[in-house]
């Protein structure tokens, strides 16, 4: 039987490529016809190494190599096999048929009784406590087993249709949005995410305050962060003051502070409620805590905190303090014409009718309606 590559480089089948290189190098100085004087036998030894390292070197026509190695294993196996188990009955040329073996006989045959059925008695089935605790299991499992699957099924597709709406959301396509967020509640009811972005487009854009609560509510009641939960409580504290509940304001704020007392915005809705209820004092420690907190956020949120403070000192008779505060308002925003009127109120509480006029007539310049009226009043006509 002529030898196949691996056995003429003398390696082993599951030999690594630097095992084959280095094989090949040893037989091919080994075979090399220059040191046999130009032997015949050792050029024809030369030639079968280097075809076989050429084969083998290669990996692709390594891997193509040993497919046939294996193929014509297969087939000699089989060969074999069929020589084994050859029909004993076979006739094979040249080889004489043995002789037909007589029947072996270890009883007498069977009598008629014997060669008929007899009909056995039937046997009425019993069903035990085991088979009805093998059945109760066998239909938990299904149950179990088609339930996860829905679950699973409708967790896939609520996360599906919120991207959606993610994305919706992002090109300020309120209403697709807000479909999409619609969608995906239907197959996750407490799909936190899905609840708080549609509470905001209930908010925001439809200024539907009432349905923003309920979908704020619903959300908060699956949230266990604090930071996500102080952000829900704001919103709702939002909704309330559009609703013109303070009380409720006063309620929603403070928790969020509790969550998070970093959050300046908290802290000016919590002292509005104060402010409105005639608890100046106490607003006014809010607005000062809310400033505490501003320098990262929005600059008309610190100027709002700004304006309440002042307001709160004037409610506490401290204008000095007020118009302070208001001047500090008019350095980021000149144009506010609400803090030109509040410096008016406080010319008046000096005594100083020109200069509230004057505060009153820019107001008026600035497009604050209300102080039309009381320049009217007040400021006597040229």
């Amino acid at each position: 039987m002529s030898q196949n590559h691996y056995q003429i480089l003398g390696v082993a089948p599951t030999a690594t490529a630097r095992e084959i290189k280095l094989a090949y190098k040893q037989l091919a100085i080994k075979y090399h016809p220059d040191k046999h004087q130009g032997s015949a036998l050792y050029e024809d030894l030369f030639k079968a190494v280097a075809a076989a390292y050429q084969v083998l070197g290669d990996a692709n026509r390594r891997a193509q190599y040993d497919f046939q190695l294996q193929v014509a294993a297969r087939r000699a196996e089989e060969a074999r096999r069929q020589q084994q188990f050859r029909n004993q009955g076979q006739r094979v040329y040249g080889v004489p048929m043995p002789p037909p073996a007589a029947p072996v006989r270890t009883r007498r045959p069977a009598g008629s009784f014997e060669r008929h059925y007899r009909p056995r008695p039937k046997q009425r089935a019993r069903f035990t406590r085991r088979d009805l605790r093998l059945i109760l299991l066998l239909v938990g499992a299904i149950a179990l087993f088609v339930l996860s699957v829905r679950v699973s099924m409708y967790r896939i597709t609520a996360a599906s249709n919120y991207q959606r709406g993610l994305a919706a959301y992002a090109r300020h396509e309120w209403s697709g949005a807000h479909s999409f967020f619609s969608e995906a509640l239907q197959f996750r009811p407490d799909y936190a995410d899905a609840l708080r972005r549609r509470g905001e487009i209930e908010e925001l854009f439809y200024h539907n305050p009432a349905a923003a609560i309920a979908d704020y509510q619903a959300a908060l009641a699956q949230t266990t962060q604090p930071a996500d939960r102080a952000r829900i409580l704001l919103r709702l504290s939002l909704c309330y003051r559009a609703l013109q509940r303070p009380d409720q304001v006063e309620v929603f704020a403070g928790q969020a502070l509790r969550q998070d007392s970093t959050l300046a915005q908290a802290w000016l809705l919590h002292g509005e409620a104060l402010l409105f209820t005639h608890r100046y004092a106490a607003a006014h420690r809010d607005f000062a805590a809310g400033l505490r907190h501003a320098p990262g956020e929005p600059a008309y949120l610190a100027a709002r905190l700004l304006l309440y403070r002042g307001l709160a000192n004037y409610k506490m008779h401290d204008l000095r303090a007020a118009r302070a505060d208001y001047w500090q308002v008019l350095t980021t925003f000149p144009r506010y014409g609400q803090v030109y009127f509040l410096l008016g109120r406080i010319a008046q509480q000096e005594g100083n009718a020109k200069e509230a006029c004057e505060f009153f007539r820019r107001a008026v310049v600035q497009g604050y309606g209300f102080a039309q009226r009381v320049h009217d009043e007040v400021c006597p006509t040229p």
